[in-house]
């Protein structure tokens, strides 16, 4: 399954936040269905944090290879470093498999 046309998918049909620090607060907050997050970003320790506090919460987390693939996917003209997937819209029965892995 493409990570990128599930965000993609998401950001059209439901609501995502984007961005380290609005992706945190949403795991945090325990509003995030699924959080995205790039491995080509750098440094590393911007990101290292998503999969552990996402373990803790029992939220997905992905990881992509391309922060620049991940910008597009959710239509901004930058790189993004990680997305929460907050309501999921048409995207659901994706995540739902996500969720079973």
């Amino acid at each position: 399954m493409d990570i990128y046309a599930v965000v993609e998918k998401a950001r059209k049909t439901g609501k995502i936040d984007k961005g380290t620090n609005e992706v945190t607060k949403a795991v945090e907050r325990g509003v995030a269905k699924l959080v995205v997050y790039a491995s080509d970003v750098n440094p590393k320790e911007i990101v290292a944090h998503l999969p552990v506090i996402c373990k803790e919460k029992g939220i997905p987390c992905e990881e992509c290879d391309s922060k620049q693939k991940l910008g597009i996917a959710i239509g901004i003209p930058v790189s993004a470093s990680a997305v929460a997937i907050i309501e999921a819209g048409d995207a659901e029965k994706d995540i739902a498999v996500l969720k079973k892995k």
